[in-house]
């Protein structure tokens, strides 16, 4: 019998020209869209935000293909375990990475679960990744296009998650894939590519949180690192650690956010210097090798658009790691995930304390 893979489809290039691929391979293929943001988008003026088109366009790809397409709304999901922690992790001072919640919870968490009712023995999505395995286990190796690779935000999938996973586009670059689209005769919907979140589609995340959690919360003070108050802000939630334009302060050096103090509603900042970190801790790791070793060098990531940098990691705990950095580093950020390397694979990670 044909394996039967189920296709986490957007209607975008990337997932659509994964489901036709996936077909032209010989699987037996399902479409299945989450609507899941539509809820989230206040609206503005009187008008919404964004329409979400995914579930429309996606469905006449998936006609055009002659595969069976579904449905599901996973909005109460999304708003409870992405949308929440989204606003709560700058409600505390921290800087969120929403897009690798969603996919340990929502696409390798509920959308997984939907495909397996499907009775799929795999779900395909288009992130430029692949999985490799070695010594019996798996890996989320990096796109073969770096400037699409998308590994950062999938350090949280496990062994199991890994093994009913496929990921078509990991091999390919962008220009091929425009390329598949083409040949195939793709009727895709033109769409700009954003790098912006799902849920904020106008990248102005402030009005998104207020519009969630009203304005006039979290205003305080900005002070110094010397401890003389600069001046007032609006809310911590406006700033994250390396800011610099915004702040509306003067002083006869540059200066940055280099800290947010969320008990005390406090934005502190300094000059350049005071950005360098030597080490940091992560928690809530999680891991995809085999070792016993308390104390091991690798590369890790603390931004999506950083490149790794080697460290020392020493662990703590089952999931607790403080990390040393070879070279003192810049823009080490609460909330946002830290991601560990072997070469181009990804070994595990955590979010930055």
């Amino acid at each position: 019998m044909k394996k039967r893979v189920v296709v986490a489809m957007s209607g975008g290039i990337d997932s659509s020209v994964a489901a036709a691929l996936l077909k032209e391979q010989g699987y037996d293929v399902i479409g299945l869209t989450m609507h899941h943001w539509d809820a989230c988008a206040k609206e503005s003026g009187g008008s919404p935000v964004q329409k979400n088109t995914a579930v429309t366009d996606a469905k006449k790809i998936a006609d055009q293909l002659d595969i069976p397409f579904y449905s599901v709304n996973f909005e109460t999901d999304f708003r409870q375990q992405v949308i929440s922690h989204f606003c709560a992790e700058y409600f505390s001072g921290r800087t969120p990475n929403p897009c690798a919640v969603c996919n340990k919870k929502i696409k390798f968490g509920l959308l997984l679960e939907k495909a397996l009712q499907l009775e799929a023995d795999y779900l395909a999505t288009g992130h430029y990744v692949s999985v490799v395995e070695n010594q019996e286990q798996l890996y989320i190796r990096k796109g073969a296009d770096l400037k699409k690779d998308q590994s950062y935000f999938l350090f949280t999938l496990n062994q199991q998650q890994l093994a009913q996973s496929l990921f078509p586009l990991g091999d390919m670059d962008k220009e091929q894939v425009r390329a598949h689209a083409d040949r195939l005769g793709l009727q895709i919907s033109p769409r700009e590519e954003s790098q912006d979140l799902c849920f904020v589609p106008d990248g102005d995340y402030v009005s998104f949180i207020e519009n969630e959690k009203g304005t006039g919360q979290r205003n305080g003070e900005i002070v110094h690192v010397s401890g003389k108050v600069l001046g007032q802000h609006q809310g911590i939630y406006r700033y994250t650690i390396g800011q610099r334009k915004g702040l509306g302060i003067g002083w006869a050096e540059p200066l940055f956010v280099v800290g947010i103090d969320a008990e005390r509603h406090k934005v502190i900042v300094g000059e350049k210097q005071h950005l360098s970190k030597s080490e940091m801790i992560v928690e809530q790791c999680c891991w995809n090798l085999p070792s016993s070793e308390k104390v091991f060098t690798t590369l890790c990531r603390i931004r999506y658009r950083y490149t790794e940098v080697p460290v020392t990691v020493e662990i703590l705990n089952d999931s607790c790691v403080k990390v040393i950095f070879e070279t003192p580093q810049n823009g080490v950020t609460p909330g946002q995930a830290a991601v560990f390397y072997d070469s181009d694979r990804v070994i595990g990670g955590g979010w930055i304390q």
